[in-house]
């Protein structure tokens, strides 16, 4: 019974009528009919619905210049206008509430007393607005939340101002604050147009874009597909942060859109995502190097000259002491080759940069390496731990079998992951047992140069949460301030003269993902200094827009499998992030020399790559190895593949009609440099089992100006190719400018050319099928 004597049937009735003076539906509806059935009365029928478009005094409005937001004072949302053309952008009749809130369990004790204890949703049931101050409350629960209301002309702010549980709707339970896990405190249907980006929350069409964007790291936004429409729906987590969440909704002309984020950027002292969007830097694919140093400096710049890179992004191990990613957090330079340190770095940078390349830090910022200082001899308390458990029993210093109260069933198992963390002790463990007394077993003490120590019953200890990538390294936890110091440590070293990162392994991070994988790019971000041109990361979520404004690179893929994994990865994701106003990059790509593994990397698997890449407008990334550059034969076909195809992307010479024909993806392209000195984009097929299914020659037709031509090479060598074809009507070309340059020998109705590198054959008299019969009987030599 509660304080105020009601009984506990009572009060759920009463509950249907308003708790603490809101009126609810929903739970309180269906207890109000469970009520009834009790006592063998039957539901009543509830009134005709109104019309969700019909305007009423009490509605909830609010409105900029570009758009007006109607709220029923039942807190389900009518309408969202886009003023300059009357459109509506919602979908009428779907009874979404502004707001739900969620609870693990109900708290309310008659609530908890009538429904299942597991998690539960509360809607929204009533809305008023005061001045700029909007406050909701929730069927069912005496529970409310304000949100403090901010326009602008190219936004409208939504803040969660204060939580209120009204003490007299508990009864007596002690409760200060509602207990909310999650709260969504905006939710729209947004009516379905032609695009919608999954990364940015934007539906859009060529004529209005509708945005719902956080304002920090901490809101979560999200989208439901439903008939018709997105529910774009922005909350807030108690495990994140509650009170002070914000996020901004834009609804708009598209024109406007990036504009409109802009803006908010400014206000919000966010990274100028659009601005980086709109440089000239943006374009630019990179050349990759992890070993570039003063003394191997001049050839890194030929090769990424070569092949027309404007930007060079240098990963960490170029110039920071490394084993692999064991060394990671403790950022010392290597002085074998920087003597002195950031100053050599400098000054190798400014020399990139005086050859016109933008230089890039390529980092893993949330790892720390487990021969770094971080985890040896002492492990820092800041790692973190992936599961718990509490000491059933002492551990004496020596004891290789660990008791503990929890199962261990689902504890880490994989090689070299088999980590705990007890105090400042590391041990690794070999199984378990999942039935009592659970017991943790085959354990080594004082792994990795730490101390074994006895620790008393009921002492906590953890595994520790180390990267599934090569078990070298372990996670950082984003609940304390080790980012933090990482953060400080590699602004410090960008400070030496990088324009532009890459966040590698973004993913390695603790849970809730969605925040903590932008949350811990962003504390890294927003101290380096200038913001960088632009920015790459393993790894997004939805507030990384402002930041990873290129996206993502993919690993690297063999040459025998590069093209289709090219159409399964980065051709699938980039009309994907064009939606989200965004783009990808197209690399990395690997470089392999032709041996007996493999045919190597060919001019045409480039030619495909950075074909398709500028399709979508995206740029392209290589990986160096100067060895594997020196070594392969056909570099120079390879990298002035590479060079025209950043000409032609960086100077936006592709028509809208020809970006089309390269998203076809079956079809491959040659950019060609004709007899005018002009690029000229033309289609081509490979020609198959050439010279009975050699391997060695690769050959590719294509026709331009009623004539056939084929471009052909060999992948390593230089030899002689025996082609059944009538001489009068072949001519051989190094390129399109240089006709006569080739000669070759002539036989009766044959001729032998020499192939190496790449070469073209013009071919008249005759049809494509009978050209490729040719090529498959060839013979080499």
């Amino acid at each position: 019974m509660s304080e105020n004597n009601f009984t506990r049937r009572d009060f759920v009735l009463k509950s249907a009528a308003g708790i603490g003076g809101l009126a609810v539906a929903g739970y309180a509806a269906r207890a109000t009919t469970i009520e009834k059935k009790i006592s063998n009365v039957a539901p009543g029928k509830d009134g005709a619905p109104q019309p969700a478009n019909l305007a009423a005094a009490d509605d909830v409005v609010i409105e900029n210049d570009q758009m007006k937001l109607v709220i029923g004072s039942d807190a389900i949302v009518k309408s969202l206008l886009f003023k300059p053309t009357g459109e509506e952008c919602l979908v009428s009749g779907k009874n979404i509430p502004i707001s739900t809130m969620i609870q693990d369990r109900p708290y309310q004790n008659e609530v908890k007393l009538a429904y299942p204890n597991a998690e539960m949703s509360f809607k929204a049931n009533s809305a008023r607005k005061d001045g700029n101050k909007l406050t909701i409350g929730y069927e069912l629960i005496p529970d409310s939340i304000t949100v403090s209301i901010n326009i602008k002309p190219q936004y409208i702010e939504f803040r969660i101002e204060d939580l209120i549980a009204d003490q007299k709707g508990y009864g007596g339970v002690l409760i200060a604050s509602p207990p909310a896990t999650k709260i969504w405190f905006l939710q729209l249907p947004v009516r379905e147009r032609s695009y919608y980006g999954d990364l940015l929350q934007v539906v859009w069409d060529e004529k209005v874009a509708t945005n719902l964007l956080s304002t920090d790291p901490y809101a979560r936004i999200v989208a439901e597909k439903t008939d018709g429409c997105y529910i774009l729906k922005a909350g807030a987590e108690r495990e994140v942060k509650l009170k002070g969440t914000s996020v901004a909704l834009i609804t708009c002309a598209t024109d406007k859109l990036l504009d409109n984020i802009g803006r908010l950027e400014d206000d919000f002292n966010l990274s100028p995502g659009v601005k980086s969007r709109r440089s000239k830097e943006y374009r630019y694919s990179y050349y990759w190097t992890a070993d570039i140093n003063p003394g191997n400096m001049d050839r890194h710049l030929k090769y990424a000259k070569m092949g027309g890179f404007r930007a060079m992004s240098i990963y960490y191990p170029a110039f920071l002491k490394s084993r692999g990613y064991r060394l990671i957090g403790d950022y010392e330079w290597n002085r074998s080759l920087y003597p002195n340190g950031k100053e050599d770095l400098r000054k190798l940078l400014n020399t990139v940069k005086a050859q016109g390349i933008t230089p890039g830090f390529h980092f893993l910022h949330s790892f720390i390496g487990l021969d770094s200082k971080y985890v040896t001899p002492v492990p820092d308390h800041r790692l973190n731990m992936v599961k718990l458990f509490t000491l059933a029993s002492p551990l004496r210093k020596d004891a290789v079998t660990i008791h503990v109260d929890q199962d261990p069933a689902t504890i880490e198992m994989a090689k070299g992951r088999r980590v705990l963390k007890i105090g400042t002790e590391l041990i690794t463990y070999e199984g378990f047992t999942d039935t009592r007394p659970y017991q943790i077993t085959g354990c080594t003490r004082g792994a990795f140069q730490t101390k074994a120590d006895e620790h008393p019953a009921g002492f906590m200890l953890g595994v520790l949460d180390v990267s599934e990538f090569g078990a070298q390294s372990v996670y950082i936890n984003q609940d304390n301030d080790l980012q933090d110091e990482m953060a400080e440590k590699l602004a410090d070293i960008y400070d030496a003269g990088f324009q532009f990162c890459y966040y590698d392994g973004s993913e390695g991070v603790n849970a809730p993902f969605w925040v903590n994988v932008s949350l811990a790019q962003w504390r890294v971000h927003k101290r380096l200094n200038p913001q960088p041109l632009f920015a790459e990361g393993a790894a997004k979520t939805h507030f990384s827009w402002h930041m990873l404004s290129r996206g993502n690179a993919f690993d690297i893929f063999r040459p025998e499998v590069l093209k289709e994994e090219i159409r399964r990865h980065p051709a699938a994701e980039a009309p994907r992030m064009k939606e989200n106003f965004t783009h990808i990059n197209f690399g990395w790509l690997g470089y392999w020399v032709p041996d007996e593994k493999t045919v190597g990397t060919q001019p045409d698997m480039l030619e495909y790559v950075s074909s398709r890449a500028a399709a979508w407008d995206c740029p392209i990334s290589i990986q160096s190895s100067l060895k594997k550059f020196d070594d392969h034969p056909r570099t120079a076909d390879n990298f002035e593949v590479m060079r025209r195809w950043e000409e032609v992307r960086n100077n936006d010479l592709l028509t809208a009609a020809q970006k089309l024909s390269l998203q076809q993806l079956e079809q491959e392209h040659i950019l060609l440099i004709n007899e005018k000195n002009e690029f000229e984009l033309q289609p081509y097929d490979q020609i198959t089992n050439v010279a009975g299914n050699s391997r060695e020659v690769r050959a590719f037709i294509f026709e331009r100006g009623g004539s056939l031509y084929v471009v052909y090479w060999h992948i390593s060598g230089a030899k002689q190719l025996e082609l059944p074809l009538n001489h009068k009507n072949v001519t051989v070309m190094e390129d399109l400018q240089k006709r006569s340059s080739v000669k070759f020998s002539k036989q009766s109705g044959s001729i032998t050319i020499p192939v190496s590198n790449r070469r073209y054959i013009k071919i008249g008299g005759a049809t494509k099928d009978q050209v490729r019969i040719a090529f498959q009987n060839a013979k080499i030599s």
